[in-house]
């Protein structure tokens, strides 16, 4: 039931899109299934008689097959999405190509959910709850990088097992000059070779 209303969701956003449309025919016929690993969720997206369907059931094999954790899959969603579908996180059975084009149309159909919630609740009330969740978005995305950036703190300066930056730095430093020096000790020999063979 509820593939079914998000399905219609979606289906009026391609109504409402010029690519959306362009990519539901050359996807006619043809089908991706979404594996979600850890959770009993599997989604089949199909386009039938130029109408996008979501099952959670499929008697033919899909054309394409993508799976991922529930963050990676939600991931795809984002601004590099291209790069992080082929990215080692996300698996791809089947034709990458379908997968792409299946990608490309959820994107461009993704609902815009504050104005479907404004249907229900009204324009104010939907933009008080967008802005708590975008509030709640920001601070969980700041503390994610203030978590890691103090792990990083702590391992490098508590318990030295990664190096800093400037340690880095030394040591590359250090390297190219001892393959400096490498170059032209190698440069010296060949010079004294040449002139042991005259």
């Amino acid at each position: 039931m509820i593939l079914e209303q998000l399905a219609g969701l979606l289906n009026r956003n391609v109504a409402m899109s010029t690519r959306a449309q362009e990519l539901v025919q050359r996807l006619e016929a043809r089908s991706l299934a979404i594996q979600v690993e850890g959770l009993p969720l599997n989604v089949v997206a199909s386009i039938q008689s130029g109408r996008l369907a979501l099952t959670n059931e499929s008697d033919a094999a899909a054309d394409a097959t993508v799976s991922g954790t529930p963050l990676t899959l939600l991931s795809l969603a984002g601004a590099d999405a291209r790069v992080r579908l082929r990215s080692s996180a996300v698996t791809i059975d089947g034709d990458a190509e379908i997968a792409e084009a299946f990608q490309e149309l959820l994107r461009a159909v993704r609902p815009d959910f504050e104005e479907e919630l404004s249907r229900h609740v009204g324009d104010v009330a939907a933009h008080q709850v967008g802005n708590t969740v975008r509030g709640f978005t920001g601070w969980g995305r700041k503390a994610a990088q203030t978590f890691a950036a103090n792990v990083g703190e702590y391992l490098q300066e508590e318990g030295r097992d990664l190096v800093t930056r400037t340690e880095m730095d030394e040591f590359l430093a250090e390297v190219d000059q001892l393959r400096e020096a490498a170059d032209r000790l190698e440069a010296r020999m060949t010079r004294l070779a040449r002139r042991a063979t005259r």
